[in-house]
């Protein structure tokens, strides 16, 4: 048992720390992720992003997003993701709990939110067209990458895979959100989400800030060297899930023999123990003080 303690007390470490990495430091008045909230308890969206496959599903959305050059232009010149990228990592870890798990009245607090730094969020790319983040058409790629790349994650390194109702139900309660957001007619099924992908291929590009941006993300994250290697693994499972489209266009090489026998093993067990270190213990192994007599 004393084993044990050791682990479990190890796991709550490790756990606590990349939560805190993701999530931010503790914030009861932020975290009201229970009561009536948008989604059921049995709704896919709940299985998916409560689920460690998460982690890289966010690395291959913000890659597939950087491919539309006035999307990545607005990122670029408002995210502040270099300077702080911890930071907006975590309000985007918010954003999808609270609409996910949350409360609706919070939830729909959040989607006002962002509505409205959308508004302010306008420039010019560096090839001379003018963004808005609230532009409907960008608005509406944000989305069906990020659902694309949840869904890709999910399938291949989640603990327990949607079939296609469930993939179809998934793309549904992420519409819904989408629809809150601004996101005109969002797809509602797999099927609807691959053709809107499709749709876009002839604007999408890799422009000099998407390849540093690439860059950034998988060659200098800012991250103690102790979390490099792991981080690493993560990121070559990362680009593993990318379209092949989309990783000719980044410069990102495809080895086939590679990815399958060192770098989605190498995912897998990298989600694995994100999953074990971010999991309560079993109830059976909490010990209880010693009563007083």
């Amino acid at each position: 048992m004393e084993g044990q303690d050791v682990a479990d007390r190890v796991r709550r470490r490790i756990g606590a720390a990349i939560v805190a990495r993701v999530a931010g430091p503790p914030d009861p008045a932020r975290r009201r992720l229970a009561g009536e909230g948008w989604f059921a308890a049995d709704r896919p969206i709940r299985r998916v992003h409560a689920d460690a496959s998460m982690f890289a599903g966010g690395i291959t959305a913000l890659l597939l997003q950087s491919l539309h050059p006035l999307a990545m232009a607005a990122v670029a010149g408002h995210s502040g993701y270099r300077g702080d990228p911890w930071g907006r990592l975590q309000r985007t870890s918010y954003f999808l709990a609270v609409t996910t798990f949350g409360q609706a009245g919070d939830a729909t607090e959040a989607i006002g939110r962002v509505r409205a730094v959308h508004q302010r969020i306008t420039g010019t790319a560096p090839d001379g067209r003018p963004y808005a983040a609230s532009d409907p058409r960008l608005l509406t790629w944000v989305h069906i990458a990020e659902t694309d790349s949840f869904l890709r994650a999910h399938a291949r390194f989640g603990a327990q895979p949607l079939d296609q109702a469930g993939r179809d139900g998934y793309v549904a309660d992420m519409a819904r959100i989408a629809a809150g957001l601004g996101v005109p007619d969002p797809p509602r099924t797999q099927a609807e989400l691959t053709a809107r992908i499709d749709a876009y291929r002839p604007e999408l590009a890799a422009t000099g800030q998407a390849r540093d941006a690439a860059r950034f993300l998988l060659l200098h994250p800012p991250l103690p060297l102790i979390a490099r290697a792991p981080y690493a693994a993560l990121a070559a499972a990362a680009v593993s899930l990318l379209p092949h489209w989309a990783r000719h266009e980044l410069g990102l090489p495809r080895l086939p023999v590679s990815e399958a026998v060192l770098i989605q093993p190498a995912g897998h067990a990298m989600v694995h123990a994100i999953r074990w270190a971010i999991t309560a213990p079993p109830a059976s192994r909490i010990r209880k003080p010693p009563t007083r007599r």
